[in-house]
């Protein structure tokens, strides 16, 4: 059986993650982790909940020299919270192994001298977000010359085109022998191509499914969708729901309306202040919210444990961002449902999506 120190994890870190009950590796860790430690540039792909922060941050923190008090690896993420979230994970893996190692998270909107401050500590894995990395570069208070591991979180949004210029500037400014990993759930042949003419990485995928849901539809009039996720709210056992916006609602009258008929939700947009953002994801986690209403941007990437419903107010408007959104449950080898609110005129376009996904879409059993 492969176990995690048969793929060349330290002991340290592998006790690390058996004192978390994670003792099997993935699919996605047993192909990716001997890969990385040889080196090679890679794109790893999978679906959500299958382990690829662990896949990467275990070679890229086994790889790293404490003796050298320098950063080592950089890991860039698309938004504020995924860059947290993975920081906040490297954090407890160094330390539940007892290193020395040291992890600063830098990202835009937050205090720039507290930063600087940490940066002093000369931290060897940094983790954040590419313009205020290379700020900080600028002023003197970030040396790149020691990068020797560039990982790139969610890659296909990387490079895109909100990102991919500040990306490319960053890379130009790190040394020419350094690894590139990739990683995605969802990466579209433009940005596939994009990453190999970057980096000419080897492809790996898998289709190991962190989980399994059950994907339902429920049939509701385009004005009556929030009074629809109300009614759910209360007739179903939701532990941890994730409602799915898009263009067609607006998110903060759906919240309002929702409070207003006395369901816990509270809401992740992108154009709140990172403090709103933080607290909702708080509340979310600590159980004093039923409900996080968000848009794909937003809460893409975030791993929320025990989201047991997912559900689709706007409906997705591919396979990419069904599987994505669904993938927010049933993570970790745990179940869960996705719902989709659906008009009868909108009935047609699931339909559409659930045959190329090749998935049994069942209506929603009445109660």
């Amino acid at each position: 059986m492969t176990t995690f120190t048969s793929l060349g994890v330290p002991a340290p870190l592998a006790a690390a993650l058996a004192a978390r009950g994670i003792t099997t590796p993935t699919e996605i860790q047993a192909a990716l982790i001997p890969a990385a430690y040889a080196g090679e540039n890679l794109i790893g792909e999978a679906p959500t909940g299958t382990g690829k922060t662990l896949a990467y941050l275990l070679p890229l923190i086994a790889r790293i020299d404490p003796a050298q008090r320098t950063a080592q690896a950089l890991i860039l993420a698309p938004t504020h919270e995924l860059a947290m979230q993975i920081a906040g994970v490297a954090r407890d893996l160094v330390q539940a192994a007892e290193s020395s190692i040291g992890v600063q998270a830098l990202i835009g909107g937050a205090n720039l001298k507290r930063q600087i401050e940490g940066l002093k500590k000369k931290p060897a894995v940094i983790i954040g977000a590419a313009p205020r990395i290379m700020e900080l570069h600028r002023l003197g208070k970030l040396k790149l010359t020691g990068v020797r591991m560039v990982v790139l979180d969610e890659f296909d949004r990387l490079l895109g085109k909100q990102h991919l210029d500040d990306v490319r500037s960053l890379i130009r400014l790190l040394p020419a022998e350094r690894q590139a990993l990739l990683l995605s759930a969802t990466a579209g042949a433009s940005a596939v191509r994009l990453a190999e003419s970057l980096f000419a990485p080897r492809r790996i995928r898998t289709e190991e499914t962190g989980g399994s849901y059950v994907n339902y539809y429920h049939i509701a009039a385009f004005r009556d969708k929030i009074k629809a996720v109300q009614k759910l709210t209360r007739r179903l056992p939701i532990k941890r729901g994730l409602v799915f916006v898009g263009r067609s609602f607006d998110a903060v009258h759906a919240l309002d309306k929702l409070r207003f008929e006395g369901i816990k939700a509270v809401a992740l947009l992108g154009r709140e202040r990172r403090d709103q953002r933080r607290a909702a994801l708080d509340a979310i986690r600590a159980g004093r919210a039923e409900l996080l209403i968000a848009t794909d941007l937003a809460a893409r990437g975030l791993d929320i444990e025990d989201v047991d419903y997912v559900v689709h107010l706007d409906l997705p408007e591919d396979v990419r961002t069904y599987r994505h959104r669904a993938g927010r449950t049933a993570r970790a080898g745990k179940t869960g449902a996705v719902i989709s609110l659906a008009d009868e005129r909108e009935m047609s376009k699931l339909r559409a999506l659930a045959a190329r996904m090749e998935i049994d879409l069942m209506r929603l059993p009445r109660a």
